[in-house]
């Protein structure tokens, strides 16, 4: 069926062409049911959206740039993995860029240079400071995530925090509800009070201190990276040092996949004899075995929220937004 519209998708479903845009563009609230009918009619009619038409109309290229500190790592490879398929769903297109946090190369990137033109720059900052922010000149929307972000905000800056101590908080409350008394915190860094590990850090001794739990020195271990390694050599100092242990709450999933590993290697099970609970809810904690508890927001969650903030940012200012968290139950606690 040639020159197919918009329109006549609405017409076959017996919706309004405004119901049928708001499916093409991942907008607004539209029903499972007639989500559903909607694609099924596209698919049948064979309908094309032209969101090249859509940009010019609304004076953007349809084009975003993510900026990550490590692809390696697993959270970063499944955040970069999460905006792409949601950018598809959106009919818009994302550049990856690395930046080694590297204060050099995300400075250049916060004033576009190297970048063609885009709707908007989305940023998780290592090393970038408030001096930086403040001599900022490009006029690109800039939507920073993690707590590092939090140097320098104001409204034409769009700053997407994690719940670190709600979610921290929430994820030891589990494991005392369990019954667990010696929580290990692993990923414990000498940073600043604004960064990611210090607000876990808070959110476990606050879990603590409602229970009436005293903190026990030799349960706070220190990590130089948020990787499996580490929560390996963790875990095997623990064991080598015979700290009674009965639960671990490590500060992000590769942490716990690095504990699992050690736990098995020892003849140690998960969870009869330890709990484990992650942080980050990335795809692979499905899979370990046992699988992986762990506490959100997941990449996915976020890629959508980012991709909502962008919409909005031509409605009104947004400044600092903080995500819900979500306790995800699996086997490892």
């Amino acid at each position: 069926m040639a020159g197919v519209t918009l329109r006549d998708v609405a017409l076959t479903v017996g919706v309004s062409a405004k119901t049928v845009s708001n499916v093409v563009n991942g907008t607004g609230w539209v029903s499972d049911e007639v989500r559903d009918r909607v694609k099924e009619a596209i698919r049948e009619l064979g309908y094309r959206p032209n969101f090249a038409a859509r940009q010019l109309r609304h004076g953007r290229t349809g084009l975003l740039a993510l900026a990550v500190p490590d692809l390696r790592e697993p959270y970063f490879a499944e955040l970069a993995a999460s905006f792409v398929g949601t950018a598809q769903k959106r009919g818009r297109t994302v550049l990856i860029n690395q930046t080694g946090a590297d204060r050099d190369i995300e400075r250049a990137l916060i004033e576009g240079e190297g970048l063609p033109s885009i709707d908007a720059l989305v940023l998780s900052p290592l090393a970038l400071t408030a001096e930086d922010l403040g001599a900022r000149r490009s006029r690109t929307p800039l939507v920073l995530l993690g707590e590092q972000a939090a140097v320098l905000l104001d409204e034409s800056i769009v700053h997407l925090g994690m719940p670190n101590v709600t979610a921290s908080r929430a994820a030891v409350e589990h494991l005392i509800a369990q019954g667990r008394r010696r929580i290990a915190a692993i990923g414990i860094q000498n940073s600043g009070p604004n960064a990611s590990s210090s607000l876990r850090a808070l959110g476990y001794r606050e879990a603590l201190a409602g229970a009436g739990i005293a903190v026990d020195p030799a349960l706070l271990r220190e990590v130089v990276h948020f990787s499996r390694a580490e929560g390996t050599r963790s875990v095997e100092e623990m064991l080598g040092a015979r700290v009674e242990v009965d639960a671990l709450f490590c500060f992000n999933d590769s942490l716990a996949f690095g504990a699992l590993h050690a736990l098995a290697v020892n003849g140690i099970r998960v969870p009869e004899d330890v709990a484990v609970v992650g942080f980050d809810d990335i795809d692979e904690g499905r899979y370990t075995v046992p699988t992986l508890t762990t506490v959100g927001p997941g990449p996915e969650v976020i890629a959508d929220h980012v991709f909502d903030l962008i919409d909005r940012l031509e409605e009104q200012p947004i400044g600092r937004h903080v995500l819900p968290h979500e306790l995800v139950i699996r086997e490892s606690a």
